[in-house]
């Protein structure tokens, strides 16, 4: 069987049109956002919209539970979709939702968004204070049932001890390296060494804020940092984790950044040039563009194993050992 082709992060504006799209691009497998700043109860009417789109269009894609889904994926022609939340908001303040949701279907959740959460520091404050008590016994508990610790959104020190206190590999799941373009997201050599010393990965991201040149970065560029990457952590450790929001207004960036917590809007990275969503590069303008990735890895000099990994099996060993239980 081909390697398989995995995307760990999209927030697309979701479609009978983007569900085609995964697959006349290959996809097999994405693990999507379904609660930015949501409470408990409007994350389960956002798994609710999802499973009518599962009856909808059962042709196309189903839901994504454990790393043989994947394969299924492959084997039938789908989309397997997973489920991950980039802010911790709900679980609430109750650790008893994190295994809840773990039994609804969701496999990855973010410490943080971009702000303080009661379980750590976002990348966009002052001060990184890094876990809380709660941030640690909710680490302790992502451990026990299986739900993936991603820290893409995360400040340094509250990086390194998510890293440090879990048990199991964690995730960055969209980001790229600050050595590369110094992004507030993107993350240091410091955490990438260390992410990928403990087993974990990291998902490059193709969203523009976190390229080096922005919308005009080249696929060469890209690719080349991918190379590098893999030079200083080893290309066992990488994959793809686009960050693509296709067909989403420009409404949606201000929900993203502000959410409910603000008056005023949150531009991030500090421009209002920032303030709606920047064009993709040319490359990359859709599930269908995963080839042009592929083509410009073995373009840099990574053999055909390595392309597979990087492209998805990598993210489907992870999902091996990281969705259930420890056995």
């Amino acid at each position: 069987m081909a390697g398989a082709l995995i995307d760990n992060l999209q927030y697309a504006n979701w479609s009978e049109k983007i569900f085609r799209q995964m697959r006349q691009g290959g996809v097999d497998a994405v693990h999507v956002t379904i609660a930015y700043h949501e409470s408990f109860r409007e994350m389960v009417l956002n798994l609710e919209g999802w499973n009518r789109w599962f009856e909808q269009f059962p042709g196309l894609i189903f839901k994504g539970t454990t790393a043989a889904d994947v394969r299924l994926a492959q084997e039938t022609g789908r989309t397997a979709v997973f489920f991950g939340f980039q802010n911790p908001s709900p679980i609430e303040d109750d650790i008893g939702l994190i295994e809840i949701c773990h039994q609804l279907g969701v496999r990855f959740m973010q410490l943080t968004y971009n702000n303080q959460s009661l379980l750590a520091t976002g990348c966009y404050e002052a001060e990184d204070t890094g876990l809380t008590r709660f941030g640690k016994q909710a680490v302790e508990e992502m451990n026990r049932v299986g739900l993936v610790v991603d820290m893409s959104h995360s400040a340094e020190r509250s990086t390194r001890e998510a890293i440090d206190h879990s048990a199991r590999p964690i995730a960055i799941t969209h980001a790229n390296p600050a050595w590369w373009h110094p992004a507030l997201r993107n993350k240091s050599d410091e955490v990438l060494r260390a992410l990928t010393g403990r087993g974990g990965m990291l998902g490059f991201s193709v969203y523009p804020h976190h390229l080096k040149g922005g919308s005009a970065c080249t696929l060469e560029s890209f690719c080349e940092m991918i190379a590098e990457a893999a030079a200083r952590y080893g290309a066992e450790h990488l994959g793809i984790g686009t960050d693509l929001c296709q067909d989403q207004p420009d409404s949606v960036v201000e929900w993203m950044r502000v959410g409910r917590w603000s008056k005023v809007i949150d531009y991030g990275e500090g421009s209002k040039d920032n303030a709606g969503f920047p064009p993709m590069p040319d490359w990359f303008q859709g599930n269908r563009d995963f080839g042009n990735i592929r083509n410009g890895l073995a373009d840099v000099g990574f053999s055909g194993s390595e392309v597979d990994g990087i492209m998805g099996e990598n993210w489907l060993r992870f999902y091996e050992t990281s969705f259930g239980p420890v056995t």
